[in-house]
């Protein structure tokens, strides 16, 4: 029986199946986006699939604290516009 493999967010703090959640990777050279993947080489964090957690991500400096490094806006709204693309995808 295989164990389900949790994560927590980095905007909520709640802690969900890795699989419903997105990837935010900081890759060797210092970019920052986000892993489809979610096995990108390069330090991760993960936020739920909703914007209201990208945006306690953003005020509570989530970002900032997990990637070491000022997060820029465009990648923001880079994630922001992926949780769109998933959510009306679903």
């Amino acid at each position: 029986m295989a164990s389900e493999v949790s994560r927590t967010c980095i905007g909520c703090g709640e802690v969900h199946d890795k699989k419903t959640m997105i990837r935010i990777v900081k890759d060797p050279k210092g970019m920052i986006g986000v892993d489809e993947s979610g096995r990108a080489n390069g330090r991760g964090a993960y936020i739920c699939l909703n914007e209201e957690c990208l945006e306690k991500a953003v005020k509570k400096q989530g970002l900032n604290r997990a990637f070491k490094m000022q997060v820029s806006r465009d990648t923001v709204s880079e994630v922001s516009e992926y949780i769109r693309k998933k959510l009306a995808e679903s």
